[in-house]
């Protein structure tokens, strides 16, 4: 007997598209780059903290010691700030953007002399600039140098942030109470423990004088039992 009543099943495309753009956008918006940073990015105005943390790298604690470190610079009327970025406009170099930054936070306040550390945490490099007035003490070898070595030793062997900048600092800060730069940390080199097993070439050998051992043995011995068999 055919049923009373039959349910018709109408397929609906755009239903089916319509999950599948919304699965798609979900599984880029987990793998979807980071928006690049440009000057344009940065506030306007100088921020009355030191620390800008835009990567989202240091925690509040080193937040807070950073925070001091820089807060000391004022009793040299330097004003730092510690910018932190996790990726760089095309075309952009770091340098570059501290350059830009600088230029845009001195037309704002002409009367400070300023200093910006710059961290990028995409490459785990380093930028230090300032000021003209600030490099007639801080010149730009020396803060070519502590971005170079002194804070990317931190940085590369293991995204030191915190021991970064402190590090640098504390350089600075010595150049600038009038000591002597204390100069480039010295990397220290590992040396690895002799080995007890023995090379390749020196198991060759090995075996080489093994071998001529033997045969001496056996030229020697060989003969000398041939002629006391012959000989009884």
């Amino acid at each position: 007997m055919a049923p009373l009543f039959r349910q018709h099943h109408q397929a609906r495309p755009w239903a089916w598209l319509a999950s599948l753009l919304i699965s798609a956008l979900l599984l880029l918006g987990t793998a979807w780059p980071a928006m690049a940073l440009a000057v344009g990015d940065l506030p306007a105005l100088p921020p009355t903290t030191h620390v800008l943390d835009r990567a989202k790298v240091l925690s509040r604690a080193a937040s807070g010691d950073i925070e001091k470190a820089l807060t000391a610079l004022e009793a040299d009327h330097l004003d730092a700030q510690l910018i932190t970025i996790d990726r760089l406009d095309y075309g952009v170099s770091l340098e570059q953007l501290g350059q830009q930054l600088l230029q845009k936070w001195h037309d704002a306040a002409p009367d400070q002399s300023r200093l910006l550390i710059l961290l990028d945490t995409q490459t785990r490099a380093a930028s230090l600039v300032a000021d003209p007035s600030v490099e007639r003490q801080l010149t730009p070898d020396l803060l070519r140098s502590t971005a170079r070595t002194t804070m990317a030793l931190p940085l590369r062997s293991g995204e030191r942030y915190r021991q970064a900048t402190l590090d640098g600092l504390e350089r600075l800060a010595t150049v600038l109470a009038g000591g002597e730069d204390p100069g480039e940390p010295v990397e220290e080199t590992v040396t690895a423990p002799a080995s007890t097993i023995p090379s390749q070439e020196e198991t060759a050998k090995s075996n080489a004088f093994t071998w001529i051992v033997a045969l001496l043995a056996v030229g020697t011995i060989v003969p000398m039992l041939t002629w006391w068999i012959f000989s009884r």
